[in-house]
Order: C-alpha cells, then sequence, then structure tokens
C-alpha cells in the first residue's frame, strides 16, 4: 500500500502529468499522420526522456506510444488511409461511416472503445501479469506459426463476395513481402539484379500506397462538376455515440479487448494481426455481417479496442520477462532499463513504486487520449470541408514525406507510387486490397516462425501436430476455411435460385 501512494504521489506531479499529455499529443500527431508513426515518435521522445526523473520519463514514453495506437483512427476514419498498420482494418468501415456523414460518430466511438480497451487491458495485466505471461511464453516456434496461420485465415472474412478473389489478393501481399534480402540466409529474392530492391519494399510504404494513392488518383480524375456537386461528408457535425449503443455493443468490446490483450502478450505478434482477428470475429459473429464493409459501427469498435488492448498486453512480458512485443515496446524498453529499471521476476521487489506510477501513467494516458480526441473532433472534420483535389494535394506531399522519412530513400517513393497504381487497378476490377496488407503484416512472422520450427525439429513436421496448441490453431484456420468456402456454395446457389425464378 505504501508503494502505491508513493506512486500516486510520483505519477501526479504537474510534470508527470504535462510529460504524458505532451507524449500523447507526440504519439496522436505523428499516429495520424501516414508513414509517420508513433514508433518514429518514441524515437524521438526518447533523447528527451533522458534528463526527466524516472516516472515521468516512463510517463512520457507510455503517453507516446498509447497515443500512436489510437492516433491512426483519425486518417483511417477520414480520408481512408490509415495512420498505422494497426489501424487498416479501421479503414473498412470507418471511412465508409465518413462518406454517409457520420465521421464525427465514426471518431467519437473509436476513441471511447480505444479507452475502454486499453484500461481493461491494463486491468488485465495488473491482476494477472505472472499468470498471462507464463502462458504466452509457452508459445514458441511452432505455436506462434500457427497463431498467425489463424490470423491469416481472416482472410476469408475480408475477400468480399469472392474466396478466390481475396485468396489471390493475400497471396500478393506474401509476395511483396519476400522481396528483399532473406532475413535468416540473407540471400536476395525478387530483386531481379536491384540493389535498391535489397531493402525490400517497406510495409508502411506498402499501406501508403495501397490506400492514398487510390484516393489521390480519384480525386485528381475527378470530373469538374462533380467536384462542386454537394457531399455528404462536407456537412458532418459534432456527434459522440450514446450510451445506449455501446451499451449494445459491451459484449463485444469485452470479447475483442481480451482477444486484443492475448495478442498483445505474445511476443512478436503485434496491433494489426489483433485488429483483423477482432474484425473477422465481429463480423462472424453480427447479427448483420452483410453490413460489413458499408459503414457498420461494429466495423469500427471491434479492431479499435482490440489494437488498444495491445498496448496492455505488451507490457506483460515487457515487465515480467524483459522481451519487447514489437519496436515500439522495445523503445520503451530501453527507457526502462537507462533509467535503472531492470524488468523481470525482482522487478517488483526491487522499483515497486516505478512500475505502479506506470500503471498510473497508463490511466492518465487514456485520460488525455479521451481529452484530446474528443476536443479535437471538431477541428477533425473540418478536414472533409476541404476541396478534394487540394486535399489530394496534401495528402501527396504528406506520404511522399512520410515514404521517404521511414528510411530516407527516394526509392521508397517509387514503390508507393508504383503500389499505388496497381492498387487503383486492383479496386477497379473489384480485387480487394485489405487482404494484401493482411499478407504483408503476417507473412514475415509466419515465414519466421516456419523456419525456426523446421530448424528446431532438424526439417521434421511433427513439431506442429505434437503440439496440441499448434494443431488447435491449425484446426481452427482450416475450420474457417472450409465454412467461408460453404458459405460462398450457398450464396452462389441462392443467387442461382433468384435468377432462375426470375427469368420465369
Amino acid at each position: 500500500m505504501d508503494s502505491f501512494l508513493n506512486a500516486l504521489a510520483l505519477a501526479l506531479t504537474p510534470m508527470s502529468i504535462a510529460a504524458v499529455g505532451f507524449g500523447t499529443l507526440l504519439g496522436l500527431v505523428f499516429g495520424a499522420i501516414p508513414g509517420l508513426t508513433f514508433t518514429v515518435a518514441l524515437a524521438l521522445a526518447l533523447p528527451v526522456s533522458f534528463s526527466l526523473e524516472t516516472v515521468p520519463a516512463i510517463g512520457l514514453l507510455l503517453g507516446t506510444y498509447i497515443g500512436g495506437m489510437t492516433g491512426g483512427s483519425v486518417s483511417a476514419i477520414l480520408l481512408g488511409i490509415p495512420g498505422t498498420p494497426s489501424a487498416a482494418a479501421t479503414v473498412l468501415d470507418g471511412h465508409p461511416m465518413t462518406k454517409k456523414g457520420l465521421a464525427s460518430l465514426a471518431l467519437g466511438t473509436a476513441v471511447i472503445v480505444s479507452v475502454f480497451g486499453g484500461i481493461f487491458s491494463l486491468i488485465v495485466m495488473v491482476v494477472s501479469v505472472d499468470l498471462v505471461s507464463r502462458v504466452a511464453i509457452g508459445f514458441g516456434p511452432a505455436e506462434i506459426f500457427a497463431l498467425v496461420l489463424f490470423g491469416f485465415s481472416t482472410i476469408c472474412g475480408l475477400c468480399g463476395k469472392s474466396l478466390l478473389k481475396g485468396l489471390i489478393s493475400g497471396v500478393l501481399g506474401l509476395m511483396i513481402m519476400t522481396i528483399g534480402l532473406d532475413a535468416i540466409e540473407g540471400v536476395p529474392r525478387l530483386t531481379f539484379g536491384s540493389v535498391n530492391m535489397l531493402q525490400g519494399v517497406n510495409l508502411l510504404v506498402a499501406m501508403i500506397g495501397l490506400f492514398a494513392v487510390p484516393f489521390i488518383i480519384e480525386a485528381f480524375s475527378e470530373k469538374p462538376h462533380n467536384r462542386n456537386a454537394p457531399r455528404p461528408i462536407a456537412n458532418v457535425r459534432a456527434k459522440l455515440p450514446s450510451f445506449d449503443l455501446l451499451f449494445r455493443n459491451l459484449w463485444l468490446m469485452i470479447r475483442c479487448s481480451v482477444i486484443g490483450t492475448g495478442i498483445g502478450a505474445i511476443p512478436g505478434t503485434g496491433g494489426a494481426i489483433a485488429a483483423f482477428l477482432a474484425y473477422d470475429h465481429a463480423k462472424r459473429f453480427s447479427k448483420t455481417p452483410e453490413q460489413f464493409g458499408k459503414g457498420n459501427i461494429e466495423g469500427v469498435i471491434a479492431p479499435e479496442t482490440a489494437n488498444n488492448a495491445v498496448t496492455g498486453g505488451t507490457l506483460i512480458p515487457l515487465l515480467s520477462l524483459g522481451i519487447p512485443g514489437d519496436p515500439a515496446t522495445a523503445i520503451v524498453l530501453a527507457g526502462l532499463m537507462i533509467h535503472g529499471i531492470v524488468p523481470g521476476p525482482a522487478l517488483f521487489m526491487n522499483n515497486a513504486s516505478e512500475v505502479y506510477g506506470m500503471y498510473v501513467a497508463v490511466v492518465l494516458a487514456y485520460l488525455w487520449v479521451l481529452a484530446l480526441q474528443l476536443l479535437g473532433i471538431r477541428v477533425f472534420i473540418h478536414v472533409l470541408k476541404v476541396p478534394r483535389e487540394l486535399l489530394a494535394v496534401v495528402v501527396l506531399v504528406l506520404c511522399a514525406i512520410g515514404a521517404y522519412s521511414i528510411r530516407n530513400s527516394a526509392f521508397d517513393i517509387y514503390s508507393m507510387a508504383l503500389i499505388g497504381v496497381a492498387a487503383y487497378v486492383l479496386v477497379a476490377i473489384r480485387v480487394p486490397i485489405t487482404p494484401i496488407i493482411l499478407g504483408m503484416v503476417l507473412g514475415p512472422t509466419l515465414e519466421n516462425e516456419f523456419r525456426t520450427a523446421m530448424m528446431l525439429s532438424e526439417g521434421k513436421m511433427d513439431i506442429f501436430y505434437t503440439s496440441p496448441t499448434a494443431l488447435g490453431f491449425i484446426g481452427l484456420a482450416a475450420l474457417v476455411i472450409i465454412l467461408q468456402g460453404i458459405s460462398e456454395l450457398k450464396l452462389k446457389r441462392k443467387n442461382g435460385r433468384k435468377v432462375q425464378v426470375s427469368d420465369a
């Protein structure tokens, strides 16, 4: 109890509150701009934390991390361009809501459920940090491969009306992911002798190209008389979700929070996997699955709850085992160690006050997120009143700067443009592009964990079916694909009968 009271005294000082607020604002801004992710914001915030006391310094980093995870939804909903990979699933229903004039409702719902998911994961972390970390550390390469394979099966829920087109799109994502040097053996793959292609295609560059470039092309190719026509997205009003709407979706929020916390606790996964799994889960158990992709509020609630629940989940192995789950938490780990806090079994014995101070800092960060986002909604929606051609110019400049800044490479700008033009063509022929992102997100983990498992087993496949956990996830993946195939056959038969009746 004394440690907790000391933590409150340390975390509620004006310096600590201001540090968390500054970090949250920094994360929101970087998360909302495509290409400038919260990982970059954390890298910038880390040197600033050196001169601060321990609790304000960690609060600054955690605020940046949490703000960045939430900020990606702003551009995803308003422009259809995810600011971070974790917000890619939010585009599917968030942007259609904007086109219906419900941008502020989508933004308000996103921030409220984000806070819910983050606080839920924090409570789980505080209550069960040891238990969850033991389960998570039990996941070896075979188990993580099976889990990611199950995540990859969510392509079936994102493929629209054609399972074949969805699978083709997912395979394209896997092919793009393989470009460059092999991470394990260092062998060039699909580089065609180009030195520039040895660095591969960055996920963020591809994501900007897939979502931003089609938006820019459409804006510039729009006919002049359509530009002056009244658009519903330009007449949005500040509107927050009602208590009734949130209460009706409370069970969905809890389920997606569990998914996000569990995924976050497994090193090497991350917010994007959690968001797509939650989106697929929400669609499968929804009473109106046909409304997903057309502006269903559940399609915003599920991914935003899950990807923010990841924040608490990633802190579980970080604090209890010293294992960062992603690059962002690796920077947080560096900040902890710089200030003399060494994660591990002895953490609570040696630094109890600082750890409790971190818990308070997480709560403060989400309060800052709630305040800044809700106040900012009235400002954000004015973006939609800007003429599309002018907005496209701004987006083009920001995307070019964002793509270049990732690796200081002009090749990334060319890659972004080429992938964007290809995405525009794919959309025109009705091939979904979201599975491409899913393939690129999951591909590296899928390949690396499979190859690691095969090396550990000396090339024997029994490592996958002798593990009950791995076998269970592989079985679930197969079941999802079979059920989707059956569902598509039933839909085709139903449509065929309707055509016969109409002809008669």
